[in-house]
């Protein structure tokens, strides 16, 4: 049965927790009352951005758009509508405008899915990442201690003067097992499925 309109269901809140450990953003427009998600990647993840929109459009206004920022970078980009729903989501895991992790975030494969697509990195056949460099240090310690709850067993990793997650290697069995069959086709490589390695794709903060 459908949800109320305006209200989430458990799969879109799953995708939308996932897109704002990642790359997603929720914003408050000045005067509103309610918070929008802005989905926002590069114009090569155009699959990944058509499927999040597929998932989402019944909260959305209108369909992705390409637009070209002012350092020449082409991305690829839709928001949704303004709702309460979202609006309780930026109170947990916004403070005084920056991204912060709830003390009591709960992970779920999907969640976990969508954030490996945004910020998951795989290189040298021996090292999987997550580019958490965003994120705070106690925000960072709170998403390990996630991870953790679900079996999955990772550290910090200097990144230059960021740190960002690395997971253990006992941890990659159980890694793919929870996420392998939630990953779109163009973002298979992530796991090592392609020898493309992304470990130097870095996002630039």
């Amino acid at each position: 049965m459908d949800n109320t309109a305006g209200s989430l269901t458990q799969r879109q809140k799953s995708i939308i927790i996932g897109s704002i450990l990642g790359d997603g953003y929720l914003r408050i427009v000045k005067g509103r009352s309610n918070a929008y998600l802005e989905i926002n990647h590069s114009s090569k993840q155009k699959d990944y951005v058509d499927w999040k929109f597929l998932e989402l459009k019944r909260i959305t206004i209108s369909p992705p758009k390409l637009r070209t920022s002012n350092n020449g970078r082409i991305a690829y980009r839709f928001s949704t509508k303004q709702l309460k729903d979202l609006t309780r989501l930026h109170k947990s895991f916004y403070h005084d405008g920056k991204k912060v992790i709830p003390e009591k975030l709960k992970l779920d494969s999907l969640i976990l899915a969508i954030w490996f697509m945004d910020d998951g990195s795989y290189c040298r056949q021996s090292d999987i990442y997550l580019n958490s460099q965003q994120f705070d240090l106690m925000s960072q310690q709170r998403l390990l201690k996630a991870l953790k709850a679900i079996g999955l067993e990772a550290k910090l990793n200097k990144d230059k003067i960021y740190q960002r997650i690395r997971f253990m290697k006992s941890s990659f069995p159980k890694l793919e097992k929870l996420i392998a069959n939630k990953l779109i086709p163009s973002m298979k490589y992530k796991l090592g499925y392609d020898p493309v390695e992304t470990c130097s794709d870095i996002k630039s903060l």
